[in-house]
């Protein structure tokens, strides 16, 4: 099984599970959302370990740009089209997934 980062460069949260991966030596593959976006197939076998709310970071400058706050709109489409509104960094082990730093779960994943 191969680890996937979703995230951006410049998120803090990132770059802090980057160092716990590299810290470890776990080998994993980052993809950096400001130049690729999550395809459909892998939001939805994320989606079923994270719920789409969880994913949604409505704290983001990029929620407060698009005035989301104040519109009905379907999630799972907008986070495709708009993949600087995910709360990041988002890791994913196999059907395994999790949004944020959340270094206990992926010590639970390596067993």
């Amino acid at each position: 099984m191969s680890w996937q980062i979703f995230g951006t460069k410049k998120c803090r949260n990132t770059q802090k599970t980057e160092r716990y991966f590299k810290e470890r030596r776990i080998p994993y593959q980052f993809v950096n959302l400001m130049e690729k976006a999550i395809s459909y197939g892998e939001l939805e076998k994320i989606m079923k370990a994270v719920p789409l709310e969880e994913l949604l970071d409505k704290q983001s400058k990029e929620y407060e740009k698009l005035n989301l706050k104040y519109m009905l709109f379907d999630p799972f489409q907008t986070l495709l089209e708009y993949p600087l509104l995910f709360k990041t960094p988002i890791v994913r082990m196999g059907m395994n997934a999790s949004c944020g730093y959340q270094p206990q779960i992926w010590e639970k994943w390596k067993k």
